[in-house]
């Protein structure tokens, strides 16, 4: 996607545009309209501190970057995951795009060494700021969309983000039958099947037992008052079961 709108130059130091030029051959992406780049890493605090100089803070961008992650992030877990309920997906997607991943990103490709922060926000510690990074990594994403295009950030998140979704780094916030589901496609093992083996007790007091089937082998069994209750309960075991095998 084109960018209509000019960015004004930046008059940078020497120093300054050669790290951009590193940090674009470190993530071999060179950007055609390289004062986005530079707006997505300028902080406010330099702007205040150059108010003389054709200077754009990164909050606009990171209003976009932002947009542009949340659709990017939910268009992979839906072709990922197609039995994720959308509670799920939503819980996903939240711990992906949450600020500390989003800082964890930022960090693993030295994004602070690059800011341009003020003087004052440099004595502070703004380069490691949490905010700060997650920020920037943000308007990093809303820049490289409009300079791009969105096939250019999807593959780079192919690169630096989707692989810790396939390894499993947020499985924590997902239920056990989602955690179970995600383990057994990322070890692309078979298929998982839930079926109801009793249900006893009176209407108002009922108990369910399930058990949960890998490739038409039991894996575990659980019980609880709805049928729901006991296939997580069946998808706990069975993940126990399957870790310990692992080990």
């Amino acid at each position: 996607m084109p960018h209509s709108r000019r960015v004004r130059e930046f008059k940078l130091s020497e120093t300054e545009k050669e790290n951009f030029i590193k940090f674009q051959k470190q993530i071999d992406i060179m950007f055609t309209n390289e004062s986005l780049l530079i707006q997505a890493f300028t902080h406010s605090s330099y702007v205040n501190e150059h108010r003389k100089k054709p200077y754009e803070d990164n909050e606009r961008l990171e209003y976009l970057g932002d947009a542009v992650l949340e659709l990017t992030v939910s268009q992979y877990l839906f072709q990922k995951y197609l039995t994720m309920s959308e509670g799920d997906l939503t819980k996903l997607r939240a711990a992906i795009v949450c600020e500390p991943s989003l800082v964890k990103f930022a960090n693993e490709l030295d994004f602070g060494r690059y800011i341009l922060l003020g003087r004052g926000e440099e004595l502070t510690g703004g380069r490691t700021r949490p905010a700060l990074l997650a920020d920037v990594f943000e308007a990093f994403i809303g820049a490289l969309y409009l300079d791009q295009g969105l096939q250019i950030v999807i593959n780079f998140l192919s690169l630096h983000v989707f692989p810790k979704i396939n390894d499993g780094a947020f499985s924590h916030v997902m239920d056990f039958k989602s955690q179970l589901q995600e383990y057994v496609q990322r070890d692309s093992t078979g298929s998982i099947e839930y079926k109801i083996l009793q249900e006893k007790g009176p209407a108002h007091n009922r108990e369910f037992v399930s058990k949960v089937l890998l490739n038409g082998e039991t894996l575990g069994v659980g019980s609880g008052r709805s049928k729901k209750e006991a296939e997580q309960h069946a998808a706990k075991e069975a993940l126990i079961k399957l870790k310990e095998t692992s080990e």
